[in-house]
């Protein structure tokens, strides 16, 4: 049975010898809002529960599943070629049952989603017709310095140029779901997906 995130929170939070004014402090918020997290009337984002775990010096996991429930990460998928969607959005889907799955052909539509959407994982082909992978790396990381980036190409030529970007992660087509859960055990910003570890 799974464990109510307050539950949790309280469980990690006494193991660690910390009060809720303690707990506060390190995370620098007060000591009212972890009383609500832990009497389960809020609940902190992604990026709050990461930091938690930091603090905690416990499993982001162990956070992000017990307050998995009511926090569904984005992810985008972003591929000039229809086809190419068509065959890796199930694959991204089956690996990350608990995430919502986005596909785009058109770089600006992504860039727009994300204006509106807090993107956590963004899978982003590099060659996009006139427009350049590399470049919405770098748009999606203004809107959101924690999205996690994972290149897509059939080419490796591109690898260096695109670790000077912030990307997590560079995969070559096509996508299959161990490829996937390897590279999701790379993140800089790891996040609950709901599938296997």
């Amino acid at each position: 049975m799974k464990q109510n995130f307050s539950d949790v929170l309280k469980k990690l939070r006494t193991a660690a010898g910390f009060s809720q004014q303690t707990l506060a402090e390190k995370m620098y918020v007060t000591r009212s809002t972890v009383a609500r997290w832990e009497n389960g009337s809020r609940q902190p984002d992604a990026v709050t529960l990461s930091r938690l775990a930091e603090v905690l010096d416990a499993d982001v996991n162990v956070l992000l599943s017990a307050a998995g429930s009511d926090a569904r990460p984005n992810v985008i998928l972003v591929d000039d070629r229809p086809l190419i969607l068509t065959g890796s959005l199930p694959v991204l889907e089956e690996v990350m049952p608990h995430a919502n799955v986005t596909g785009f052909t058109d770089p600006r539509k992504a860039a727009a989603y994300a204006e509106e959407n807090r993107v956590s994982l963004a899978f982003l082909d590099i060659e996009l017709r006139s427009d350049s992978g590399l470049q919405l790396c770098r748009t999606l990381l203004d809107v959101y310095p924690r999205t996690n980036v994972i290149y897509l190409t059939a080419y490796c030529d591109y690898a260096l140029e695109a670790w000077s970007t912030g990307a997590s992660g560079f995969m070559l087509k096509p996508i299959t779901p161990q490829g996937v859960r390897e590279q999701l055990k790379k993140l800089r910003y790891p996040f609950w997906t709901g599938g296997e570890a």
